[in-house]
């Protein structure tokens, strides 16, 4: 063993904070391009995918409830007839996809706090069983209360996955990888309704039951992958090292990728902002994410994500195969459309992957929303035109182009900025909140939309579009003065400047005194 890791390890073994290397480690993130960070940490990048995987459980059941609502079979199964066409009681209708947010809001916090007091990879644990029990029970149910029930369970379950999840492609991926690895996430969102949309396709329009229990059995599908390798998935050693478990820490970067002096460099950059945030996250409460610099850093993290929900993806995931039914179309049209859909948002989301670093995360997010106003503005105008078949299929062609806007700017990015901009010690909690808030506001969307939406209440179908230009326009007010440029900057750099209060329009240009730091440290060897 040389002189330099012997010291390193009596280092570890005691303060865990070694400032020299802690430098180096921190220069040799900026010196790292993407294809040598995959290169040079392969098994970082595959426990990302496995993460990402995961969030398919969440995207899946997600999209699965606004797709069986266009399904004829569960209509009958679950509605009533309303003028020839069976239709589902705007209360239950609201409860499946209302209720879900409502036990997900929990999921996360919960998920939060449980996941920094016993690691990520006993909730992930944990999560995977419920959601087991949960999907079965949605799979056997014959009656609205018992669907209602493994829907809520299952919320639980999926609130839970994505805060853990989130956090833990934030914490494991180098910095040159980390705006695609967190844009993952949203390419997770894209697909896991595909493969809904894709079943709905060839099963939706069968006479029996299994027009729509063949969503559920996606969903075992999933788990399955995932389960052989939960019990192998590194523990994150951001999390060991808050506990002081530097030696375990140690091991777990090994098992990344950060093997012999790599792994004591990454140790003690993790230790070190660690250290430097100590003072005010000493608490570790959610009540620490709203004190001092934390209050801003809560804001701007979770900023994004609740604008997604302003800005009308619940109506475009959840009620374009219901209004494209309405409008006229057949059922198997509507699906095939749904599919259609589907693959644009996932090709916005790829989109996304290079955006996001090349453009970066403020000019994507704000001319990404301000791009889907002006959609929401047209499809909202042409909605208007009810008899005019060409207004109708341009209503649709706006929902498609809303879709592929959305996943390549505030749909991938928004989890970038979840996972950068929260503070090392209490970015589980913040991601928890983030997710909580957000899921209260479909919440709340879930239950107004029906009554604005359907035939027999206020019936002013995609004219709904309105309502949410206008909410995103006071979005946009919100990104021009107060979210920051992030893409570069490593953890450490990011807490230096959210303690001096550096303005948002001025991140991008400001040089932080670890980067000159590192940068001498360089020179020097």
């Amino acid at each position: 063993m040389s002189p330099r890791r012997e010291m390193a390890d009596e280092q570890v073994e005691t303060t865990g904070v070694d400032d020299h290397l802690a430098r180096l480690g921190n220069q040799q993130e900026h010196d790292m391009g993407k294809l040598e960070s995959f290169r040079r940490y392969p098994r970082a990048c595959a426990w990302i995918i496995f993460a990402v995987w995961y969030v398919l459980l969440v995207s899946f059941e997600n999209q699965a409830s606004g797709n069986i609502l266009g399904i004829p079979r569960f209509r009958e199964d679950f509605g009533y007839l309303h003028d020839g066409t069976y239709v589902l009681h705007a209360n239950w209708q609201s409860a499946f996809s209302g209720a879900p947010m409502a036990s997900a809001i929990f999921g996360c916090l919960g998920g939060g706090y449980l996941a920094d007091k016993f690691g990520r990879k006993l909730m992930l644990q944990v999560a995977l069983v419920v959601s087991y029990a949960a999907i079965a029970i949605e799979f056997v149910a014959t009656t609205n209360e018992l669907f209602f029930g493994g829907k809520f369970l299952n919320g639980f379950a999926t609130g839970c996955i994505a805060t853990v999840c989130v956090s833990y492609i934030g914490e494991i991926a180098p910095l040159a990888f980390r705006g695609v690895a967190t844009c993952l996430v949203g390419f997770s969102y894209t697909l896991g309704p595909l493969v809904s949309a894709l079943i709905v396709k060839n099963t939706g329009t069968l006479p029996n039951r299994w027009a729509y229990r063949a969503v559920f059995c996606a969903q075992f599908g999933f788990a399955f992958v995932i389960t052989p390798f939960i019990f192998f998935m590194p523990e994150s050693p951001w999390w060991l090292a808050s506990k002081d478990r530097d030696t375990a820490a140690l091991r777990s970067l090994e098992l990344l990728g950060y093997r012999g002096e790599d792994g004591y460099k990454r140790l003690s950059l993790i230790k070190q902002t660690l250290e430097k945030v100590r003072a005010e996250t000493e608490g570790v409460t959610y009540l620490e994410c709203f004190r001092a610099t934390n209050l801003r850093r809560t804001c701007i993290s979770i900023a994004p994500k609740c604008m997604q929900a302003f800005s009308g993806i619940t109506f475009a995931a959840s009620y374009a195969t219901y209004y494209m039914q309405l409008a006229g179309y057949s059922a198997q049209k509507s699906f095939t459309l749904q599919i259609v859909q589907q693959v644009v948002s996932m090709v916005g989301s790829i989109m996304s992957w290079y955006f996001v670093d090349r453009v970066g995360r403020r000019n994507l997010t704000f001319y990404g929303l301000l791009a889907l106003t002006v959609i929401l503005l047209a499809m909202g105008g042409c909605a208007t035109a009810t008899t005019n078949k060409q207004a109708v299929e341009a209503t649709v062609a706006f929902i498609l182009l809303y879709c592929w806007m959305y996943n390549l700017s505030i749909g991938a990015v928004a989890f970038t900025v979840l996972a950068e901009v929260s503070t090392s010690r209490l970015r589980a909690k913040t991601v928890g909140i983030g997710l909580a808030v957000v899921n209260g506001l479909n919440m709340m969307w879930s239950f107004v939309l029906p009554y604005l939406f359907n035939p027999d209440k206020a019936n002013l179908g995609a004219k709904v579009a309105f309502v949410f230009g206008g909410c995103s326009v006071l979005s946009l007010i919100y990104l021009w003065l107060e979210l920051p440029e992030t893409a570069g900057r490593t953890y450490e750099e990011l807490d230096e400047m959210f303690m001096k209060a550096i303005p948002a329009r001025k991140f991008k240009d400001f040089h932080p005194e670890a980067q000159v730091t590192d940068e001498k440290t360089k020179e020097e060897l």
